[in-house]
Parts: structure tokens; sequence; C-alpha cells
């Protein structure tokens, strides 16, 4: 599986990893935990089972609008068999055509996205705070950011995008460099 996903801005970057660290101090799953060198804030844009020739040439010169808006407001739940705790991203006209851009290019080159809550219809734009194979979480939203954070919406910029291959666990970066 692959996926192309949006990167924060550093300061935006900080924040969401200031939720990790808090969440880890109070016991509860964050996303601290996850030790891989990988392992970054992001925003998923697509998920494709394997990139075709064409798709990578593709992306390769594709960067979307890098330095769309991020607002990170509201936490969201997801549960079923992993439960993920996020932070919501505000679904900004600018990123919206960033993600319709970007799945344009993918069905252009033969490479259909393939995971439904990704597409441009039922997307959910998130960052991932924390996973945990049972529920999690029980307290109130305001619980779950340190002081600081939970009050106004933060507002960073999307600055970088990549591509995560999961069979390798690496990642390229769009456009390379």
């Amino acid at each position: 599986m692959n996926t192309v996903e949006l990167l924060l801005d550093r300061e935006t970057e900080h924040s969401v990893r200031q939720v990790w660290e808090y969440l880890a101090a109070r016991g509860e799953p964050s996303q601290r935990h996850h030790r891989h060198p990988t392992n970054r804030p992001h925003l998923t844009l697509a998920a494709v089972g394997s990139l075709s020739a064409a798709a990578e040439e593709e992306l390769r010169g594709w960067s979307g609008d890098l330095g769309c808006p991020a607002v990170l407001d509201g936490l969201v739940r997801f549960s079923g068999r992993t439960h993920v705790l996020a932070w919501r991203v505000r679904r900004v006209p600018e990123l919206l055509a960033v993600h319709a851009a970007l799945h344009d290019v993918l069905l252009a080159t033969g490479c259909a996205p393939d995971h439904p809550l990704l597409l441009p219809e039922t997307w959910q734009p998130h960052i991932t705070l924390g996973r945990s194979r049972r529920p999690a979480w029980n307290v109130p939203d305001g619980l779950l950011l340190p002081p600081g954070l939970h009050d106004e919406p933060v507002r960073g910029r999307f600055v970088g995008a990549r591509v995560y291959d999961s069979r390798t666990r690496t990642v390229t970066s769009l456009p390379p460099g």
C-alpha cells in the first residue's frame, strides 16, 4: 500500500508533537509511542495498492498547492478494528482542491485510489494523535489537548508532500529533494 501525504510546517508539526507528548504523559495511547523513523505528523490524501510507473512519474512533478492552509480544529474519534484519536483538519477550499487534483492525477495514470474514506466525497481530513486496539480516550476533548492548544484552532500550512510505502516502510519526498 502506498499513501500520498501532506506534511506540516515546523511550528504546526511541533504543536502536534506537543499533543503526542501530552497524551503519553496522561497514560493515553499516543503516536509518540510509534518509534519508526518515518513516523511524523501528516495528512493522508490518498491510498493505492501500488503506483504505476506513470503515476510515479507524474508524482515526481506534483507538489499540490504546497503552502495551503492547515487548520487543526477539534478532535475526532474513529472506531473499528483500530480506535483512532485525531485532530480534525478543516476542509478549506485550497485543501479540497489539492485533494481533488491528486485524485485526478492518480486516476489519469491508472491508479484508482482504493480506500473509501479517502475519496473526495467521503474524506475526513485529520492528523492522527493516537491509535489503540481497545477503546480509549474516555474523557472530554478539552482534557486531551494541552493548555493553550484547545481553545482556538491551530493555524499553519502544509509545506511538503511524500509517498509512504507500507511494504518497505520507506518515504519518498514529493517532489524529491
